[in-house]
């Protein structure tokens, strides 16, 4: 019988590094509070997450049970798991890069904003935008806009790679530009206008 719940336990552990190899491999909630800065700091969102996020992090604390398992099972994960494999990288991390392009999309936002508001461009399901409605768009400042989504994609897109190089993980560029997509539908004002996951544009 003790074999028994030892082999239980062992296969829980397994199952449990597993997926943690996969955690590691992408850490998506860092990723995520990455993209809300990021994505908030651009759009001039005030930081009223700030409290709810201190919520949250009070209301992470694990119960006493949980909080044994976890030691108990981080005990045995350093087995399974190397030390450097469980390293995890720092999404806080910036560089030149990030920042230049971050203030880029940030001075532009004020230009793209009355398009929003509009309903002429939005959020693309790729985390990139274009135009939704050309006939909200003046004709006289359509080269202009033409310009501006432009000048937006190819900051944003070199934005997803410098954050994913400055992690020293290029290879995460795809999940990295999954979470912004998320984000800036997340983040957009009421009535801006986003694709959803089939292409289709829905109004929030």
């Amino acid at each position: 019988m003790k074999t028994l719940k030892i082999g239980s336990a062992m296969a829980a552990l397994v199952v449990l590094a597993a997926c943690v190899t996969i955690n590691i491999y992408f850490p998506a909630a860092q990723a995520e509070e990455a993209a809300e800065r990021i994505v908030d700091d651009i759009l001039g969102k005030e930081k009223q997450q700030q409290q709810e996020e201190r919520d949250k992090g009070e209301n992470k604390s694990s119960s006493l049970n949980n909080s044994l398992f976890r030691v108990i099972a981080s005990g045995a994960l350093e087995l399974l798991i190397p030390s450097a494999q469980a390293a995890q990288p720092d999404f806080n991390a910036s560089s030149p890069a990030v920042r230049k392009l971050q203030a880029s999309m940030k001075s532009r936002n004020s230009a793209l904003t009355p398009h929003y508001n509009s309903g002429a461009i939005g959020f693309t399901r790729d985390a990139m935008i274009a135009v939704h409605d050309a006939a909200a768009i003046p004709l006289k400042e359509r080269n202009k806009v033409q310009g501006l989504i432009s000048s937006e994609n190819s900051d944003r897109s070199a934005l997803y790679r410098a954050i994913a190089d400055a992690n020293g993980h290029p290879e995460w560029e795809p999940e990295i530009r999954a979470t912004f997509a998320r984000t800036w539908v997340e983040k957009a004002s009421g009535g801006w206008w986003y694709q959803n996951a089939q292409g289709g544009w829905v109004q929030k």
